[in-house]
């Protein structure tokens, strides 16, 4: 982890947090921290308040540089990070923005099976995703596209598999942008990371990506839990997952392409790792196209994921995935820039808003939601850390006013990997899972270790705090039950 804050820092209110305009040299707006008091120390001290300082300098930056509760040092911008920037007003785009795993995100799925259905038999079924699920570092899959498909699947997204069978109605309206974003051009992705995509599409990868098998243990507010088809007791499952290889490949790439773009534009950064250019430069176009078509791989990669997911409970129990209830609840994105428009300051906008770590969450009545949430607002799905428990949330009209509609999105890591796996000598994860009452599988020790509760923020706290905010509504809490990981 980065070294703690020094800098100054200055309460708003009960959840909310200030670093002033006038704390840093070429600040040009305030930070925002969403933090209650449970989790200011580890905010502080996670790294990541430097990045929110430094963030605010850049040009077209738009009302503040925001962080959420589950803010940790990240590349450049922090981890639970938001910016927005006006793009007719010079406003510019940072790789480090969105970071290396483009469209890292949850997707959950919902089914007719209860608690009482599985428990007894959790071990065996959590042992079957984990072979029908592939998983670990650079491991492929089972689904394999030759460079026409490859270049198909990443300039349409979801609509592209839909063609090929592999999703349905349902699953499209269920997905963020419907799993495809307009702009992406594959001619702009490098043969490398093209390469890297051909056969990871559905895996599931490593580090903190996992499949879990989870139940409703609480409901919040019943009759929104209803209309996403949460009851108590209901067993779900959650997928964490992004664009793997070739994502990352498509990062590497345009950091090293835009790295003479600050001095060639007149930006002065106080870190390198920010590198950008003006949203209207060449190069900020490529990569913009670039990320778009990564982001579509994410989709579709977890769309592959949740097909092989439901395949293996359809094997297990001897029933289709329909018969089952086998439902997709949604799927967000947490690591995504996008062109959306918001009033401030009495006039309309065209912002490019970062999240980084961040969630979109859309009040009641936008028109980007699909027809059954509109009334709702945004499924908001918070994962936690496999020993703990994730949430369901909704976005709020809050949020659209004070957040470019975005909340947090996980727990937060509080232990670097490095620390987690040294703080894990001698014991065995595991087993202290087991003795939680979560079946727990992982291709390595190492990957347990890194991942291990201690290792994050409590995510209630961190959920508690956007609630109280305002920046989301509670929906249910899960409880895990078995886990899989790289």
């Amino acid at each position: 982890m980065a070294k703690q804050f020094e800098g100054k820092l200055e309460r708003l209110d009960g959840n909310r947090w200030r670093i002033p305009r006038d704390a840093s040299r070429g600040m040009r707006v305030d930070g925002i921290i969403y933090s209650s008091d449970e989790l200011i120390g580890d905010v502080v001290a996670g790294g990541g308040l430097d990045q929110v300082a430094n963030v605010a300098t850049l040009p077209g930056i738009v009302a503040a540089s925001l962080a959420m509760p589950d803010i940790h040092w990240g590349y450049g911008f922090c981890i639970g990070g938001v910016a927005a920037m006006d793009i007719d007003a010079g406003g510019v785009i940072s790789p480090g923005g969105v970071g290396y795993d483009i469209n890292c995100g949850v997707r959950l799925l919902t089914s007719d099976l209860t608690a009482d259905d599985v428990r007894p038999r959790m071990e065996a079924l959590t042992n079957q995703v984990f072979r029908d699920v592939p998983c670990g570092v650079g491991v492929g899959g089972p689904y394999t596209f030759s460079g026409g498909e490859i270049s198909r699947l990443l300039n349409e997204g979801m609509k592209y598999l839909h063609h090929r069978g592999l999703a349905s109605d349902d699953d499209l309206a269920a997905t963020e942008s419907a799993g495809s974003i307009e702009g992406a051009d594959v001619s702009a992705v490098s043969m490398e990371a093209r390469k890297r995509g051909g056969d990871q599409c559905g895996t599931l990868g490593s580090g903190n990506h996992f499949a879990e098998i989870q139940y409703v243990d609480q409901v919040y507010d019943a009759p929104a839990a209803a209309a996403l088809g949460l009851e108590q007791g209901r067993v779900t499952v959650m997928i964490h997952s992004g664009s793997r290889g070739l994502g990352h490949q498509v990062c590497g790439d345009y950091l090293k392409t835009m790295q003479s773009a600050p001095k060639r534009y007149g930006i002065d950064l106080p870190d390198r790792q920010l590198v950008c250019a003006p949203f209207d430069a060449p190069e900020a176009q490529q990569y913009l196209a670039a990320m778009r078509a990564a982001a579509n791989f994410a989709w579709c990669n977890r769309q592959l994921l949740a097909e092989q997911i439901r395949k293996a409970f359809s094997h297990f129990f001897g029933k289709s995935a329909a018969q089952l209830g086998m439902a997709q609840v949604y799927d967000v994105a947490h690591n995504i820039a996008k062109v959306e428009s918001y009033e401030v300051g009495g006039k309309v906008r065209r912002l490019c808003v970062h999240r980084k770590g961040a969630t979109r969450a859309f009040g009641p009545g936008s028109p980007d939601l699909p027809d059954r949430y509109r009334h709702l607002g945004q499924p908001v799905l918070i994962p936690g850390d496999m020993g703990r428990a994730s949430h369901v949330l909704l976005g709020t009209a809050a949020a659209m006013e004070q957040t470019f509609g975005s909340t947090c999105h996980g727990a937060g890591r509080v232990l670097s990997r490095g620390e987690a796996i040294r703080k894990s000598a001698g014991r065995r994860i595991d087993k202290e899972l087991a003795a939680m009452g979560v079946i727990a599988k992982s291709r390595s020790r190492e990957g347990l270790a890194e991942e291990q509760p201690a290792a994050y923020k409590d995510v209630d706290d961190v959920v508690n705090c956007v609630a109280a905010a305002g920046i989301s509504h509670k929906v249910a809490r899960l409880r895990p039950m078995g886990v899989i990981k790289g």
